[in-house]
């Protein structure tokens, strides 16, 4: 994924695959925490925005997603 702007550090390779480039070799990002990031760069805490649907509270990145400090300028 490509990003740019925004709090992003610029000219930056985060994270590694194989030689094959089928498996993550090195910083592995998971989709929450991708979009615990965008949301820290938007200004909204992730952990704070919550939901009730069927008596359980929702996050917008569900229970997982940590900030990915590795990419922040």
């Amino acid at each position: 994924m490509w990003l740019a702007g925004g709090g992003i550090r610029r000219g930056i390779t985060y994270a590694k695959t194989d030689d094959h480039r089928f498996n993550v070799a090195r910083d592995p990002v998971h989709v929450h925490d991708l979009n615990a990031t965008l949301l820290h760069c938007l200004g909204v805490d992730h952990t704070r925005r919550t939901h009730r649907f069927q008596g359980r509270d929702f996050r917008l990145t569900d229970v997982h997603g940590d900030v990915v400090n590795g990419i922040l300028a």
